[in-house]
């Protein structure tokens, strides 16, 4: 064809104008040469150039040229980032490899499905993260397989762990799932040779059968004999449920109850003894009456906004859910005025907490603390909580004595919780917790040895 001939372009004859059936030229629509995309144009270019940034960045970067690398005088110099450096570029063996086995990790520990490789809008993050538009993600098979051998991985990791311990203890809690389902969770406990204590966990198992105490007992056998580390079982915890505890009987281990499972069963008895039911049923309905409602709850939030308070959820207590009584008390107190002045704007049928019952309120507010602070003690897995169970034991007691200044109902408190507790102290293995209380002191006096030899 003849160069006067030739339809115009644009771009380096990345865009042709739309010839139109009668042969004529349209000059407000462009196709693109490489995709035969139709484009408006308004005598400008700045559409025609995004869409190649965002269709065809090789073909871009080729029309850009060497020439655009170089900034003018007048300018700033910027550093070129790392998705503009990758631009264009294939992703190398080496990191789709990593890219492979990260996902993998991502979907085994945030509980992801397998099918999310498939999803697009995650291809498109890591073609837009990496720079090359043509990365496509991994096949079910390939994450599967992944999983598979990080698994198999972790637990040879584990394996010499278990091997090179000397003593290990156990403890374990059956739980029900969303969808009922029975599992059991057990958690092995040891400490390493550079002395720092490792917990993990050895398996979640599904359990069919009703929790009986001999079934129970199989289950944990069942898992130290699969780890291979039966004749290392020092102890094995659990909570102080019936079962539990006459499955601790039958096994060949000694059987340490949760202590703070024992807390808890106290405060809940003593709770029904101190006279706080009324009060108590008045916050929780005053609480479900904002939880249940969307509404209501952006209410109150807007009410705490108005007061200058925190806009905070109220909390909800559950028996079985530890400290969950005292954070809805705390929570009430605290927007007592937000929680009036809301509910005087609505219609319901709430009975709210009387001046009289707030003050028993903040009174039973004070005595939870302590078993709070013993709880979240107990519980922690930076060191040894065995060692800290007596010492906290006498904390209790020593919160829990009556004085001369306490009301009728604070008294019937501490006097429940005392006799509770000491009911349920008989049986918590005080022998092994008192070797427990020996060793903290002997491996106190090593450190020290250790610090003075440095």
């Amino acid at each position: 064809m003849d160069a006067a001939r030739k339809p115009p372009c644009l771009l380096k004859g990345k865009f042709i104008f739309k010839k139109l059936p009668n042969g004529n030229l349209d000059k407000t629509k462009v196709v693109c040469t490489l995709c035969n995309a139709e484009l408006v144009y308004c005598r400008s270019s700045s559409s025609l150039k995004y869409h190649l940034n965002a269709k065809h960045p090789l073909a871009n970067a080729e029309h850009a040229g060497p020439s655009t690398a170089v900034a003018p005088e007048k300018s700033s110099v910027r550093q070129t980032t790392m998705f503009e450096y990758n631009r264009g570029k294939p992703v190398s063996t080496a990191l789709s490899e990593k890219l492979t086995n990260l996902l993998a990790q991502w979907i085994a520990t945030s509980c992801r499905p397998i099918s999310v490789v498939e999803d697009d809008g995650l291809e498109l993050v890591l073609q837009a993260a990496t720079g090359d538009p043509s990365y496509k993600l991994p096949a079910r098979r390939t994450i599967m397989r992944r999983i598979h051998d990080q698994h198999a991985s972790e637990k040879a990791a584990k394996d010499e762990k278990l091997v090179e311990a000397t003593c290990v203890a156990l403890t374990g809690d059956h739980w029900t799932s969303v969808k009922n389902d029975n599992y059991l969770g057990v958690t092995v406990h040891l400490i390493d040779a550079s002395w720092e204590l490792i917990s993990f966990a050895l398996g979640v198992m599904k359990t069919e059968e009703r929790h009986f105490a001999e079934a129970c007992a199989r289950q944990f056998l069942d898992v130290a004999n699969q780890w291979g580390i039966t004749d290392k079982i020092s102890t094995i915890g659990t909570d102080s449920a019936p079962n539990m505890v006459a499955a601790g009987r039958i096994l060949p281990f000694e059987h340490v109850p949760c202590v703070a499972h024992v807390v808890q069963r106290a405060v809940v008895m003593s709770l029904r003894d101190g006279g706080f039911d009324g009060a108590l049923a008045k916050c929780r309905k005053v609480v479900g009456h904002f939880k249940h409602s969307p509404a209501n709850s952006d209410e109150l939030n807007a009410q705490q906004a108005s007061l200058g308070q925190d806009q905070e959820q109220l909390v909800q207590d559950v028996p079985t859910r530890w400290n969950s009584t005292l954070e809805m008390i705390k929570r009430v107190r605290r927007n007592r005025d937000a929680l009036h002045t809301t509910l005087s704007q609505q219609k319901h049928n709430l009975a709210l907490p009387t001046n009289a019952e707030y003050e028993k309120l903040a009174k039973l507010e004070k005595q939870l603390e302590p078993c709070r602070y013993i709880t979240e003690l107990l519980g922690g897995d930076k060191y040894v909580s065995c060692s800290v169970v007596l010492p906290a034991l006498c904390h209790l007691q020593h919160a829990m004595k009556i004085s001369d200044d306490d009301p009728a109902y604070i008294v019937r408190f501490k006097a429940a919780f005392t006799t509770d507790l000491n009911q349920r102290r008989e049986k918590i293995n005080l022998e092994w917790l008192k070797v427990c209380q020996t060793d903290q002191k002997i491996t106190a006096l090593f450190h020290h040895y250790k610090l003075l030899s440095q």
